[in-house]
């Protein structure tokens, strides 16, 4: 069964060379198979630009592999996907550096410090390094890891590493937001910390995954429910 979460704007989206106007995210009938258990049994869903989409689920239901979907880091089994104009699998090159995607494990590496971690993000996405040397000091500031930045990840606690994740998943200015349990290990003053980056007013089009339906609803525009 289908299930349908869509909002309407009158503004944004993404203007294609027809000079129509798309949504960031639209899915018909997306599936996800792994062997003979079906993940996603065919979900559908339209989100507009600079909009935000909550998906709620228990454990098992599918939430975090239709996340890693619109990532383009894995292939769906069937139905069409279309991120940010970008026809999925067919065109999930065309993502790179347009999508910040944040897991269930911080993508660090635990040797480095997280200015280091942050500086080969950097780099990987071809930013200036003057201008990115200054956006990582500016976030590791706003996020209060200034003076943890030296570290290894691998002494920080799990809220300091789901921090310096973040900053790591927003450091390029992403258009799209994918957020699997973005407050995951974060204390209060943590979420009040990073609220300005990958909350509902931080710009981006969002989608957040959460067994908190209060945190993920809040200031959401859409919410999908997933079994």
């Amino acid at each position: 069964m289908d299930r349908t979460a869509a909002v309407e704007s009158p503004t944004g989206g993404i203007v294609s060379a027809s000079g129509r106007v798309e949504p960031a995210i639209e899915l018909r009938g997306l599936r996800r198979d792994f062997g003979d258990r079906t993940a996603l049994p065919g979900i559908s869903a339209r989100l507009e630009a600079g909009e935000s989409l909550a998906v709620l689920g228990p454990n098992g239901s599918g939430k975090s592999t239709l996340l890693r979907i619109l990532a383009g880091l894995l292939r769906p089994s069937g139905g069409e996907i279309s991120v940010l104009s970008c026809a999925l699998p067919k065109e999930a090159h065309r993502l790179r550096g347009r999508v910040g995607y944040l897991g269930h494990e911080p993508l660090l590496y635990r040797d480095l410090s997280p200015r280091e971690n942050l500086s080969l993000v950097a780099a990987l996405h071809g930013l200036d390094p003057a201008a990115a040397a200054e956006r990582i000091e500016r976030l590791l500031e706003d996020v209060g890891m200034s003076r943890r930045s030296g570290d290894r990840v691998a002494e920080l606690s799990a809220g300091m590493k789901q921090r310096i994740d973040i900053c790591r998943a927003v450091l390029h200015e992403p258009e799209l937001l994918l957020l699997d349990e973005p407050e995951a290990h974060l204390d209060a003053e943590a979420r009040r910390l990073v609220e300005p980056l990958i909350g509902p007013g931080a710009g981006p089009t969002r989608v957040v995954v959460s067994h908190d339906r209060e945190a993920a609803t809040a200031g959401a525009d859409a919410l999908l429910e997933l079994p």
